[in-house]
This record gives C-alpha cells, sequence and structure tokens, in this order.
C-alpha cells in the first residue's frame, strides 16, 4: 500500500487538498487507460464524513459498486442507496400481499440481549420460513448496522445465542429487547400489523412461543435521517436515488485506492493542535484558542489540525490488471505497467537487421510532451517461434516483428494484441505508428 497523510490547519483547505489528492488518483488511473470507478464510501472505522474508494471493475472482484446509468451516481455497497417507493407505488404493487410473501431474517447485537427482526417482502418467494442465512442474501446488512449500530452482521444463526432461546443460559440477564426493522416496500396494512405486533405474524419461532420480559420496539424509519428504512440488498434495476429516470447497475469490482477526509478525529483528541499566525487566521478563517507572547501580546491560535489519509494499493493493482487482462496467450500490460512498451523480435537470419530497427525506433525524437519509446530487442538464441511465444507470456504491449519483407522493402509488422491488431508497416512509419497505438492503450 502506497500511504499518504496530509496536514492542514483548517477545514476549507483541508477539503482542497482531499480534492487535488482525488485528482491525482484519477491522473494516475487515466494513465493506466484501465476502467475504473470512483465511489462514494462509508468511513468506516477510518472515521471521517468524506471518503471515496477507487474501484477496478471486473467479475472476479469482491466489492460491490453500484452506480446510475443515467447520472454520475456511484456509491460502493455500504453506502449505495436506491429510490424508496412512495406509499402509492408500494400499495399498488403489494396491496394484496398474503403472509406467505412475508420474509422475517434474525439477527443479533453483539451483546446479545437485542433480537432484530427485519421484515421485508419476499417477492415471488413462497417460502416463509426460509433459513436466516438464505434471507441475508436479501438483506442489507449495511442498511441494518446504520440503523442499529450494535449489530452484529457475523452471526448467521441469531436465535441460539439470544438468552431466551440459548439452552445454556440459566439466568438470563436483563433487560431484553426485540427490535422489529420494517421495510418500506411493505404495504402499509403489514406495517401496521407489525407495529401492533399482530399474534398471527412469526415474530418469534412458532414452537418456542413468545418469552416474556421483552421490551419490544419497531423501527419503520432510519433514526438519523428520518427517511423510510430501505433493508434489502440494491439489485440492477433499481431506481436510482439520485435522478428521476435512471436505474442501478450492480458491479463486481476490486479496490485499488481509498480517499478519507478525517478532520479533526484523530488531532482533537490527542489535542495535536498547530500554531496559526494571526495574518493566517484572518485570511482563512481557523478558529483555536489564543497564545500570547511573553509580552501578552497575541501571536496566533492553536487549531487542531485537520488531517487527510490516503492510499493506493500498488501490489493489488498489479495483481488486479494481470489477472483482469491476461488471456489464453499470457499477460497484456497496459503501457505504462509494461516492463517494456515495445519488443523487437527478428526471424532467423535477421538479427543484424532487427538491431538496425531497434536503433531506429530508439533515436527517434519523442513528441511534444511525450518520453522516448521504451523498448527491448530480443537477441537470444532461441527459436523465433519461441521468442514470439514469450513475448506474449510476458505481455508486451507492441511487438515488432522484423520478417521477410525487411530485406527488399525494409517493411516490418506491428502486433498489437490488446487492440488485436497486426499491420505491415515501413520502417519509417513505424515509430510513429506505434505511438498512435501506444496512445490507445
Amino acid at each position: 500500500m502506497k500511504d499518504l497523510y496530509t496536514f492542514d490547519y483548517n477545514p476549507s483547505l483541508a477539503l482542497a487538498t482531499y480534492q487535488q489528492v482525488r485528482e491525482a488518483y484519477a491522473r494516475l488511473f487515466d494513465e493506466l487507460k484501465i476502467p475504473y470507478l470512483v465511489a462514494e464510501a462509508d468511513s468506516g472505522d477510518m472515521g471521517g464524513n468524506l471518503s471515496h474508494e477507487f474501484h477496478f471493475p471486473t467479475s472476479k472482484g469482491e466489492d460491490h459498486v453500484i452506480s446510475c446509468t443515467k447520472c454520475d451516481y456511484v456509491a460502493n455497497e455500504e453506502l449505495a442507496e436506491s429510490r424508496v417507493p412512495n406509499e402509492e407505488a408500494v400499495s399498488a404493487e403489494n396491496g394484496d400481499m398474503s403472509a406467505d410473501n412475508l420474509q422475517v431474517s434474525r439477527g443479533i447485537s453483539r451483546d446479545r440481549l437485542t433480537l432484530i427482526n427485519v421484515w421485508y417482502s419476499a417477492g415471488d418467494s413462497t417460502s416463509a420460513a426460509s433459513s436466516d442465512e438464505a434471507n441475508q442474501t436479501q438483506v442489507n446488512i449495511h442498511a441494518i448496522k446504520r440503523a442499529i449500530p450494535a449489530f452484529d452482521a457475523s452471526v448467521d444463526n441469531a436465535l441460539p445465542l439470544w438468552p431466551n432461546y440459548a439452552a445454556d443460559v440459566v439466568e438470563r440477564p436483563r433487560p431484553q429487547r426485540l427490535v422489529n426493522l420494517v421495510d418500506s416496500r411493505l404495504p402499509p396494512s403489514v406495517r401496521k400489523g407489525i407495529g401492533s405486533n399482530d399474534p398471527q405474524l412469526p415474530f418469534w419461532p412458532t414452537s418456542s412461543g413468545r418469552p416474556t420480559e421483552v421490551r419490544i420496539e419497531t423501527l419503520s424509519e432510519d433514526p438519523v435521517t428520518a427517511q423510510p428504512l430501505n433493508l434489502l440488498r440494491i439489485s440492477d434495476g433499481d431506481a436510482c436515488p439520485r435522478c428521476a429516470d435512471g436505474t442501478l447497475k450492480v458491479q463486481k469490482a476490486i479496490e485499488l485506492g481509498h480517499t478519507f477526509h478525517l478532520g479533526t478525529r484523530y488531532s482533537q483528541p490527542l489535542m495535536a493542535n498547530v500554531m496559526v499566525p494571526a495574518d493566517l487566521i484572518e485570511c482563512n478563517g481557523a478558529a483555536g484558542q489564543s497564545k500570547p507572547n511573553i509580552d501578552g501580546s497575541p501571536t496566533g491560535e492553536q487549531v487542531p489540525i485537520e488531517m487527510g489519509c490516503h492510499g493506493i494499493g500498488i501490489s493489488r493493482m498489479i495483481g488486479a490488471v494481470a489477472d483482469t487482462l491476461a488471456d489464453e496467450k499470457g499477460l497484456n500490460w497496459p503501457r505504462v505497467m509494461a516492463p517494456f512498451e515495445v519488443v523487437v523480435i527478428p526471424c532467423k537470419g535477421l538479427e543484424n537487421a532487427a538491431s538496425e530497427v531497434y536503433d531506429v525506433l530508439s533515436q527517434t525524437p519523442p513528441a511534444p510532451g511525450n518520453s522516448q519509446l521504451d523498448l527491448v530487442l530480443d537477441d537470444r538464441s532461441e527459436s523465433f517461434p519461441w521468442k514470439m511465444q514469450d513475448a506474449d507470456l510476458v505481455g508486451y504491449p507492441i511487438i515488432v516483428v522484423v520478417g521477410r519483407r525487411w530485406r527488399k522493402e525494409q517493411i516490418c509488422e506491428v502486433q498489437c494484441r490488446r487492440l488485436k491488431l497486426r499491420e505491415e508497416v515501413h520502417i519509417g512509419k513505424t515509430a510513429d505508428f506505434i505511438k498512435s497505438l501506444l496512445a490507445r492503450i
């Protein structure tokens, strides 16, 4: 991991630095010429209130990134939301929902004193008795944690751990409670039944019956935002929360970088302050504790440091690109990650000619703003087929073959596997042609 830590003396400067880091990371990924997504992210345990992730979309990824098909909304799974349907839409779609379509997934708090029932519509499912583990593939555990921060997402089967149902608990600690989280897609009649503890609903396992001395609470709105709860994992085609016409797309991805604006989360508790001169305070609006000179005249103010924490996974980036862009022939590097941009390979008997081609290409003056071609000559004493196979295996972006048309016409064959291109070019135009290909990869 390539880490970067930033320190500023007021929030506006810290946010400007944060934006500079984001832009620098974006320029790096632009130079790699690989697809990437910049997702709004939950800061999690790192803290702070602003965070972005840089993701490489690939079917081999373990993360999920949600993006809109119409607007620029992109977020990771922890932070992503879909548009909550209004009451009319819910009633029209689920007004005649039967009990068979009502699903409940059970979770538990870390202290094991709170049982959590997550209520939602099972759609076309007709099994209301499916396991909690199966239910959790549909339930958004991040939404549950936002509603109940003490929720333990690592537990699949909650009931045996709750003291009222735990077989090995003799003296049950108090108080215990049950929290019902009600998804906004449920019709009003069902939500009302949950709120009134309708005995027809499966609040408890039917074989156990209702335990005594349990405080029951029902939440249908987010305790922080007061928005209706959206408790299901986002699926392709869900409505975008930012625009009227967009739908959401879920992509697997590998996280390659992350930026955090930490603010004063760590500096304030640790009293990590900096003295800011008075003239800078007046210009930038920093606020803190005044610190006078020995003669009593003020010199400035002590303010907590505004911090940022950023990082790019260098080894992860190499592995992700190598694994995703490789094909049946071998690696397939972008130009900026390849060991060399170009390899020159001679056919049998044309070793001296290949040295001439290498000299011509290496001495070609660079275009304004570009460097010279980064190339290597394969002058090993192996056969031509072996060298070609090895070049594909290593993953050079461009292969220049010095072959049968060289002696009479001074023509080389230029190959680019990533662009699926193979073209014969005169040596006088080869360098410019190669540069035009490299600009695309």
